[in-house]
């Protein structure tokens, strides 16, 4: 009986593999295969959603943008602008010291990575990050320059006082040339 069942179910096997032509609907539409390479940009996607106040997928965009490109400047300043954003300070400030490691010229990372030590209340250290991120920009973004205004009062008020609402802290990205400003939460 059971030997039976294997035979029929060998046969079976067979010809359904050798009728190769009736499982083709006649429009030659089959499985898909291995998807390919995607031509989408994973920093533009993260750019859009971090602007649109999602950091969680837009850190996804990043890491896959980094899977593709690689460690690069661009990758490693996104990465720790959407960890800075989900409230992962360290992992942020990891991913941005090491951007600037790659590219001391970059004023965003620099910029970015002073928000970071803003937010730990080393106003000193990040006054000084400001500083570097404006002069490397050549004074030309005016984010920067507010960044930098701002920690210097902050640097400047004593301890005990009440703090002022003197506005926030901003973060920016490198676009196609540009520095965006990305909307505070």
């Amino acid at each position: 009986m059971i030997f039976r069942a294997v035979a029929i179910l060998a046969v079976c096997a067979g010809l359904a593999a050798c009728g190769g032509d009736e499982l083709n609907d006649g429009d030659g539409v089959f499985a898909p295969g291995v998807a390919g390479e995607s031509d989408i940009d994973g920093l533009i996607v993260g750019h859009r959603l971090m602007a649109a106040g999602q950091y969680e997928l837009a850190l996804r965009a990043y890491t896959r943008a980094a899977a593709q490109q690689g460690l690069n400047v661009d990758t490693l300043s996104a990465l720790g602008s959407a960890n800075l954003r989900l409230g992962r300070l360290g992992q942020a400030e990891r991913l941005l010291r090491q951007a600037i490691e790659e590219d001391e010229d970059f004023p965003p990372a620099w910029n970015n990575l002073g928000v970071i030590l803003m937010e730990q209340g080393r106003t000193g250290e990040a006054s000084e990050m400001f500083r570097r991120a404006y002069a490397t920009d050549d004074g030309n973004s005016d984010q920067i320059r507010d960044n930098l205004r701002l920690a210097l009062a902050r640097l400047e008020q004593p301890l005990y006082a009440e703090p002022q609402d003197e506005g926030q802290f901003e973060l920016i990205r490198r676009g196609q040339g540009d520095f965006l400003i990305l909307t505070a939460p």
